[in-house]
């Protein structure tokens, strides 16, 4: 991807009391702090091994073709079946993409995306990695301790724990284990929360959870995303209920731009295409039914469609590539086509002085918070606690008693290097 040495970072979301992003003015204009995520031409060409094991080849292989789009302040869905290119996009945008075979450019507010992009920005991976043995509160101190700068005092840090604890509704289990899984999922996304990002990146949200707590969780995302934030998941077939609260819906196949514009209008962009769900069918489901060919489109004659639609979905072709040019010959296509011109065409001139959070603490404060949290662990599983120290008092008995018989003579300490 294209890099540039602009030193422009992501802007925290310093909020008034009552909740809302505050509004900072720079000559003369006056800006939200929410983060505006453009994406141009992005491109991703991987390497697949094929064959057998003695007659093995590396090949490339396609994994996203030339994708635009734009990302605003709210819930924006990354979906496509299983392959699609959904987490290859998300990691691009997040920059966590290995960045050979990789082109294109990711602008934040018009700007190119800083080298610090990951300290700036939050992302949640599909395994929780909150450490079970601890409490909500505790995870989120150990995660306060790395991450934010060592400049803040500790009663700063436990006001923007509090904060946190509060707003994500976890003021009745923060001093309990982290075992439920839907706890865990939001243990984890407070953890990404302690810097405040702009940006929030998921892989896979509600991989794990049942209907009722992936309910639970993205009623909490959208409560976020309303203040302000820019929320980025990747999600494959969600229920109707989640999907309702979705602000815009980026649908991906084979690498390939499907659908990216609000994902309400998503439903009607499909008829137009030719295909027609059923009253009461989720659209989620409907979409990769689509995808898949289990849709089959009407018959556009009967229908008088527009003469280009008609010849587009009459050629021999297969979903896919009908969808994917569909889409490019759509009004969502130009639309977004003319806001990333405009943002690209500023990206050299404008230049946001944003506040800085990266990576500050030194190595020796890490490692006594590692310790910290590696002791609480142990207390966490006395009896397997218990059971490692009686195994080493057990072992120091045996090599003790091994040895305790041995005089300390000139002899005696010769005949104990012959053994060695």
């Amino acid at each position: 991807m294209s890099s540039n040495n602009d030193q422009v970072v992501i802007p925290m979301l310093r909020r008034h009391t009552n909740g809302l992003p505050e509004m900072i003015s720079t000559d003369g204009e006056t800006i939200t702090q929410g983060a505006v995520l453009s994406f141009h031409n992005i491109c991703y060409r991987g390497q697949e091994k094929r064959g057998s094991l003695l007659r093995r080849r590396t090949v490339e292989k396609e994994i996203l073709s030339n994708i635009s789009g734009i990302v605003k302040p709210g819930l924006n869905a990354i979906m496509g079946p299983p392959g699609g290119g959904k987490s290859s996009l998300l990691d691009t945008l997040a920059a966590r993409e290995d960045p050979c075979g990789l082109s294109g450019e990711v602008l934040i507010n018009g700007v190119h995306q800083p080298a610090n992009f990951r300290y700036n920005s939050g992302y949640m991976v599909q395994d929780d990695v909150v450490v079970h043995t601890l409490s909500v509160r505790e995870n989120l101190q150990f995660s306060a301790a790395l991450r934010l700068p060592t400049t803040m005092t500790n009663q700063e840090k436990d006001e923007r724990l509090n904060y946190i604890i509060k707003e994500l509704n976890l003021d009745g289990v923060a001093n309990s284990k982290v075992r439920p899984r839907e706890l865990q999922k939001r243990t984890s996304i407070a953890v990404e929360l302690i810097t405040d990002p702009a940006i929030l990146f998921l892989d896979e949200p509600t991989n794990g959870l049942d209907p009722s707590t992936a309910n639970t969780v993205f009623s909490l995302l959208k409560s976020i995303s309303e203040q302000g934030r820019t929320i980025i998941f990747s999600i494959h077939q969600p229920r109707y209920s989640i999907f309702k609260l979705f602000d815009s819906l980026t649908l991906l196949a084979s690498g390939k731009l499907m659908y990216h514009g609000p994902a309400q209008e998503a439903l009607e962009y499909f008829e137009s295409a030719g295909y027609s769900g059923e009253e009461y069918q989720n659209p989620a489901d409907f979409f990769l039914d689509i995808i898949n060919g289990n849709v089959p489109s009407i018959n556009r004659e009967e229908e008088n469609e527009a003469e280009e639609t008609e010849q587009l979905f009459q050629r021999e072709k297969p979903v896919i590539e009908a969808l994917a040019e569909f889409y490019a010959n759509s009004a969502f296509y130009r639309d977004t086509e003319a806001e990333l011109e405009r943002l690209a065409g500023g990206r050299n001139s404008r230049s946001l002085a944003f506040r800085e959070i990266t990576c500050v603490t030194s190595f020796f404060h890490q490692l006594r918070w590692i310790f910290w949290r590696s002791f609480k662990n142990l207390l966490g599983f006395p009896s397997v606690t218990r059971r490692q120290v009686y195994a080493t008092i057990l072992l120091a008995a045996v090599v003790g008693g091994t040895f305790s018989v041995l005089k300390n003579d000139c002899t005696k300490i010769q005949n104990r290097f012959s053994w060695v």
